[in-house]
């Protein structure tokens, strides 16, 4: 059983989230100010944070900034009503691993809950260690990656976007075949996750260095090469 804290201060969006979530059968503990949620995720063991942006007293991004701060390495999937680039990037930059913006389908909440506790629980493989393409190298024992020997802070999610692109480099990947295997989830979102990711990951392997390696393929999707 997956136990699953859910930091959040609208009553009817816990209703909601508690009841799909127990019927599921997970265990959901419930917070509803930043400081209080906090204080469990510290001192008690979840598979996955919920973790509501706006907050009283200290909101999420804090709570979020906080825990990474500390080491925490508990999936945390953001719920958020600012849908905006900018709000997601920021959730993200905070150290999040994903974000649900509101309102949202259940259904597609337990799917992104489902698939962060299982990347949470896979290890890297013991026959191939280091990844390379051009001059970016990635760790998979230490999950480090470096460019031209600069290291570059990765949050969990770009972590495995990036895994993927280098271990498919000079291959066009589609946005779906990218959401399965990075999102195992292998429907249709209807959202413009992807191309948040890559951008946001283009932003720090690709934004201060030469020669670009993410590049756009019109209609298809993307692909990294040198």
């Amino acid at each position: 059983m997956m136990n699953i804290l859910l930091i959040e201060d609208e009553a009817s969006v816990i209703s909601l989230v508690k009841r799909g979530l127990t019927e599921s059968g997970m265990n959901v503990s419930v917070a509803m100010d930043g400081a209080t949620g906090l204080q469990m995720a510290q001192e008690q063991t979840f598979d996955v944070l919920l973790l509501d942006i706006m907050l009283p007293d200290t909101n999420g991004i804090q709570v979020c900034k906080t825990l990474r701060q500390q080491g925490t390495e508990i999936p945390i999937l953001m719920l958020t009503a600012l849908g905006s680039t900018e709000n997601i990037v920021t959730g993200l930059n905070s150290g999040a691993d994903d974000y649900l913006v509101k309102p949202f389908k259940l259904t597609e909440l337990i799917a992104r809950i489902h698939a962060l506790g299982r990347r949470n629980n896979r290890a890297p493989k013991q026959d191939q260690q280091l990844l390379q393409v051009a001059d970016l190298e990635l760790n998979l024992a230490t999950r480090q990656a470096k460019r031209h020997n600069t290291e570059i802070t990765l949050t969990s999610t770009e972590y495995r976007l990036l895994e993927f692109f280098m271990k498919n480099a000079n291959r066009v990947l589609s946005r779906m075949e990218i959401l399965e295997n990075v999102w195992e989830i292998d429907f249709n979102l209807g959202t413009n996750v992807v191309d948040v990711y890559v951008n946001y990951l283009r932003r720090k392997i690709d934004k201060d260095f030469e020669p670009r390696l993410i590049h756009t393929m019109i209609g298809m999707g993307y692909i990294m090469k040198a």
